[in-house]
């Protein structure tokens, strides 16, 4: 090789190198699979992630140099909630919408996640935290499902980050022994205990009582089989809530929650933060 061509090699690679991103690590970020979400009296609405809750986030952690592992239950692509596609979750500010929009659109494995089967059989140590948008969608599949509880427990015993917004803390109830017992009680309004919950005692928040009815109160007169915080609460949650609507996240040890849509910056900093560490 002669020295005008060693020397273009050599600024090339150079220029590479300045512009090449090394990944800080791994996070995974488990959606529902479901898209239909049953209500009381046999009723039924449209569901999925809320955009913001997902999108904003995980961009935070891909800017910062996160490599985002998407997974659902059946390892199908997860549905965004329609009523969540407004600017009303972004501060009035359409641009930054699309762009959220744009960016998950962008995810390389967005219309064809992982499994969770498949996450589990390879393994949960290359993971430096766990990421749970909401969005109604994870009290579908989400919160009474084993598959989930192991994860989480993998991430809890290891002290890893565990992060979840508005609708996504339900999640955390798939970590006792008996997840879908609890589950179908509270559904039914039986009386629920919860059995070697890992969260048990745990500071937390979720999507408050009073901003749950004014979401019920869209559903012309249909009703939630339950309301999210008073399953949280007994099955030992220690709930803490900021007036509606306001940003509020909550860190207790590894767990990091947000209890509304408009906690999703918060959220992300107080998770960026954790990771750092």
């Amino acid at each position: 090789m002669n020295k005008v061509l060693q020397c273009l090699t050599f600024v090339a690679a150079s220029t590479m190198s300045l512009f090449a991103v090394a990944s800080e690590g791994e996070v995974l970020v488990i959606l529902s699979s479901e898209t239909t979400m049953e209500l009381a009296g046999g009723h039924s609405i449209e569901t999925g992630y809320y955009l913001n809750e997902f999108g904003v986030p995980a961009k935070a952690l891909a800017d910062a140099g996160y490599e985002l592992v998407l997974a659902t239950p059946k390892g199908n692509a997860p549905q965004v909630d329609k009523k969540s596609i407004s600017v009303d979750y972004f501060a009035g500010d359409e641009q930054k919408m699309r762009e959220i929009q744009k960016f998950i659109a962008s995810l390389p494995n967005i219309n064809d996640t992982a499994s969770l089967r498949e996450i589990l059989a390879g393994g949960l140590s290359q993971y430096d935290a766990v990421f749970i948008p909401g969005g109604h969608a994870p009290l579908i599949d989400l919160a009474n499902n084993p598959e989930v509880g192991e994860i989480l427990r993998h991430f809890n015993q290891h002290g890893k980050p565990t992060a979840a917004i508005c609708h996504g803390p339900i999640t955390l109830l798939s970590a006792q022994t008996e997840p879908k017992a609890y589950y179908s009680a509270i559904q039914t309004g039986q009386t629920a205990s919860a059995s070697n919950w890992i969260y048990d005692g745990y500071k937390m928040t979720i999507f408050s009582d009073p901003e749950e009815r004014v979401f019920e109160s869209s559903l012309e007169g249909k009703k939630l089989k339950f309301y999210p915080a008073m399953a949280m609460e007994n099955a030992g949650g220690n709930m803490a809530f900021a007036s509606e609507w306001q940003p509020n996240v909550v860190v207790d040890r590894e767990l990091i929650t947000g209890q509304n849509p408009f906690s999703d910056t918060l959220l992300a900093e107080k998770l960026l933060k954790m990771l750092a560490k």
